[in-house]
């Protein structure tokens, strides 16, 4: 019996490290994308999966290690079907019978970058880590931006799955 323990014992096997990421070792880049054209909720998926960095070997679900987006051309993001006029987005005054209905018409002649972000915010972690992603995103409503500096590199949504 004891020869059988030591046996099994000694068996050299590979051993792999699993590497975590954390802030320090994370490679951010800034990215810009046109919606243009764009459905919405495909859109949206896709850059909430930037944001999170889902895409990148190195993907750790409690760190942020997602990269930065910035969207131009909102104003120009569709909806199929009868969406603009049936779909309703609903908000609170925090009043008995505060609750408020706008269409999504209303709300792009309103302010055509806070449909976008609704949609993204929506489909990223609802926790702490979720707003942190969230300070990630950057919507312009058409193409002027505020982030030469960073140099986004432009990018083609259809390239990722």
């Amino acid at each position: 019996m004891k020869c059988l323990i030591n046996k099994y014992i000694s068996v050299d096997t590979l051993s792999y490290k699993t590497i975590s990421a954390n802030k320090a070792t994370v490679d951010k880049q800034w990215l810009l994308v046109d919606a243009e054209g764009e459905t919405l909720g495909r859109l949206a998926s896709k850059v909430a999966q930037l944001l999170r960095g889902k895409y990148k070997p190195s993907f750790t679900p409690h760190v942020d290690c997602g990269d930065n987006v910035v969207i131009i051309n909102a104003e120009k993001i569709n909806l199929t079907g009868k969406k603009w006029d049936s779909k309703t987005y609903v908000r609170h005054t925090g009043y008995p019978g505060g609750q408020r209905f706008t269409t999504a018409k209303e709300m792009l002649a309103k302010d055509p970058a806070r449909i976008l972000e609704k949609s993204i915010k929506g489909m990223l972690p609802k926790n702490k880590l979720g707003a942190e992603l969230f300070r990630n995103l950057k919507v312009y409503a058409g193409s002027a931006h505020n982030q030469e500096a960073q140099k986004p590199t432009a990018i083609n949504l259809n390239d990722f799955k």
